[in-house]
C-alpha cells in the first residue's frame, strides 16, 4: 500500500515489523528507548494507550511529513497486567497463571503526525487450555519468550497446543492489531 508521506514504525518488534511487511506497507523503523512507565491507579485496559502514546511522543519534536506509528501490547487476568517477563521463573509464573483460565490481550496503537495523534485499542479473549509444568518448561527453554507479554507467543509451539480459542483478531495477540492500523491510515493512501 502506498501512503502519501513516509511510515515510521517506532517498534523494535519482529512480529510488528512482520505484520506491517505482509500487508504491504512500506516503511523504516525507527526506535527510542522509552521508560514504559505509568502510573499505578491507571486502570489496567488504558495502560496499552497510555504507554503507546507514551512512545509516540518521543517523536513529537522532529516530526515533519511523517506518519509514526507506535504500540504497546499487555496481557490482563485477575486484575493483573502482565508485560514481558524478565526471566525463566518470571515466564514459569506467568504461564502458570494463565493456564486453564481466559485472559485479555489488548494492544494500543497510536499515530502520530505533525497534525494529530489518533489513539485506538483492540482487545482479544484468549482460552488456555490446562498447561503441565513439562509443557511450559519445554516451551520457555526452546523459544525463549521473554520479549512477548504474558511470556508467550500465539504463533509459537504453546499457541499451537495451548490455545483452545480466541474471541477477537489473532493479530492483535501476536501485537499489532493491523485491521484498525489499515483503518487509521486509509486517509494516508495515495
Amino acid at each position: 500500500m502506498n501512503l502519501n508521506r513516509p511510515l515510521i514504525l517506532a517498534s523494535k518488534s519482529p512480529r510488528r515489523k512482520q505484520i506491517l511487511e505482509n500487508t504491504g506497507f512500506s516503511f523504516i523503523i525507527k526506535e527510542k528507548e522509552i521508560e514504559e512507565i505509568y502510573p499505578s491507579d491507571l486502570p489496567i485496559h488504558k495502560i496499552p494507550t497510555y504507554l503507546s502514546e507514551l512512545k509516540a511522543t518521543a517523536f513529537e519534536d522532529e516530526l515533519k511529513n511523517e506518519i509514526v506509528l507506535t504500540a504497546d501490547t499487555i496481557v490482563s487476568i485477575e486484575n493483573q497486567a502482565l508485560g514481558k517477563p524478565k526471566n525463566q521463573q518470571e515466564a514459569i509464573e506467568m504461564l502458570q497463571l494463565l493456564s486453564g483460565k481466559k485472559h485479555e490481550v489488548i494492544t494500543g496503537i497510536t499515530l502520530l503526525t505533525k497534525e494529530n495523534k489518533i489513539t485506538v485499542s483492540d482487545t482479544t479473549e484468549v482460552y488456555f487450555k490446562k498447561l503441565s509444568s513439562a509443557e511450559i518448561d519445554y516451551y520457555i527453554d526452546n523459544f525463549k519468550p521473554f520479549d512477548k507479554a504474558g511470556g508467550y507467543g500465539i504463533q509459537e509451539w504453546i499457541g499451537y497446543i495451548g490455545i483452545e480459542k480466541i474471541v477477537g483478531s489473532y493479530w492483535n495477540v501476536m501485537g499489532l492489531p493491523i485491521h484498525k492500523v489499515y483503518q487509521l491510515l486509509e486517509k494516508y493512501f495515495i
